[in-house]
């Protein structure tokens, strides 16, 4: 009995350290699926690694999209050659690498990181109280390879030091001439009134004149991510973006509104006012019931169309729309919408992570009905793509150029 319960026992410790790493990698896994899958293996049993790997993937795995990372870190973890005759006898001991083994390196640095917290080549961190504080600045090297790094393979802290750089990024925005006027310093329009009060203090001389020139201000802008499976990481961080982007215009100056789809529309613009982005951006994924589910890119934009068009768009503003355009279904629906959309706004910027492949073509329906209704189609994967769109940002409006 005592054989047994110290055999169960191992397995579950492994099964639990497991967890841990599908969790420390991104992963939503909860102690209940640990439970239920400890359950289902007594039930299963251990006869060969395909059932092993299958009765694991049924109770960690809740999401398809998560697949590829699963059966990764599944067959990094449980590589042990004897793993057959070990799973069998139910007698599997602590995974660990051998003094001078070399770790494979993932294809997810997340996953690199959650398996090799410490490299066998590199000793750990000393403790705490024995560490010297360093300049932690990233050198002008770390900052390129960072800036060109996917969002959805960086690390934990390289996703930290992406949101810090993300802060530090001068934003811009288009100016736009409104009807009021403000005093100006170059010649333009004469202040009459301005000038003859100068000359009343100067005893009726005519000095300087006064000018005036229209009040700028920057386009407002309209945010439209898709918050699905393969879109929720790169969301996220264009939420980042889209609350420094509400930070840096300011109440006065300007006005940006945010919304996030995926099976249905929801305006998260009040939850992104907070000052401080990790909170904001939190209490959006909080709120969002279809946070990573599905999309319905169709239905969204049919009740944005409907519901808050007429509220939030106007002639001069520029929608940000975020999505890979992978849209199942009725094409022609979806091309309405879009033309619909295009003709509500001043510009379309459609921004599809699908493009930091240098082999993207738009073959599918979806974005081949998306196509001719945006103005500008940009990548939005990396820091570099989304510095390339603050250039487009600030700069005024041209001629509108349909992509090909």
């Amino acid at each position: 009995m005592l054989a047994a319960r110290a055999s169960a026992g191992y397995l579950a410790e492994n099964v639990m350290h497991f967890a841990r790493v599908l969790r420390s990698a991104g992963m939503p896994v909860g102690g209940d699926r640990v439970h239920t899958a400890l359950a289902a293996l007594q039930v299963a049993g251990l006869e060969s690694k395909r059932d092993f790997h299958a009765v694991l993937s049924a109770c960690l795995l809740d999401r398809i999209e998560h697949r590829e990372l699963f059966d990764q870190a599944f067959a990094l973890f449980w590589r042990d050659p004897d793993l057959m005759g070990r799973m069998r006898a139910m007698l599997l001991p602590k995974v660990h690498l051998k003094d001078g083994a070399l770790a494979p390196t993932p294809e997810n640095r997340r996953l690199g990181e959650a398996l090799f917290p410490h490299p066998p080549n590199r000793p750990p961190a000393a403790p705490e109280q024995d560490q010297i504080e360093i300049n932690a600045e990233l050198t002008w090297n770390d900052r390129e390879v960072l800036r060109q790094a996917d969002f959805d393979t960086m690390t934990a802290d390289e996703w930290r030091a992406a949101q810090r750089l993300l802060a530090q990024l001068r934003l811009l925005f288009e100016p736009l001439a409104t009807r009021r006027s403000a005093r100006a310093a170059r010649p333009g329009r004469a202040d009459w009134r301005a000038t003859m009060a100068a000359m009343a203090r100067q005893g009726g001389e005519l000095g300087d004149m006064r000018w005036r020139a229209p009040r700028q201000q920057p386009a407002p802008l309209v945010v439209l991510a898709d918050i699905s499976g393969s879109m929720s990481r790169y969301s996220r961080m264009l939420l980042h973006f889209a609350h420094a982007l509400g930070q840096a215009s300011g109440q006065k100056t300007g006005h940006v509104e945010s919304f996030v789809f995926g099976t249905r529309l929801t305006r998260t613009t009040r939850l992104l006012k907070g000052r401080d982005p990790d909170l904001a951006v939190g209490q959006v994924v909080r709120a969002v019931a279809d946070w990573s589910g599905g999309t319905r890119i169709t239905t969204s934009l049919h009740e944005f169309n409907q519901r808050w068009a007429r509220r939030v768009l106007g002639t001069q503003a520029t929608v940000l729309l975020i999505t890979d355009g992978l849209e199942h279904g009725d094409t022609a629906a979806l091309s309405f919408e879009m033309e619909r959309l295009h003709k509500s706004c001043r510009r379309l910027l459609w921004l599809n992570p699908l493009l930091r492949f240098d082999q993207f073509e738009p073959r599918a329906g979806g974005i081949k009905a998306m196509l001719p209704h945006v103005d500008r189609f940009m990548p939005a994967h990396n820091l570099q793509s989304l510095a390339d769109l603050v250039q487009v940002l600030g700069r005024r409006a041209g001629p509108v150029r349909k992509p090909h």
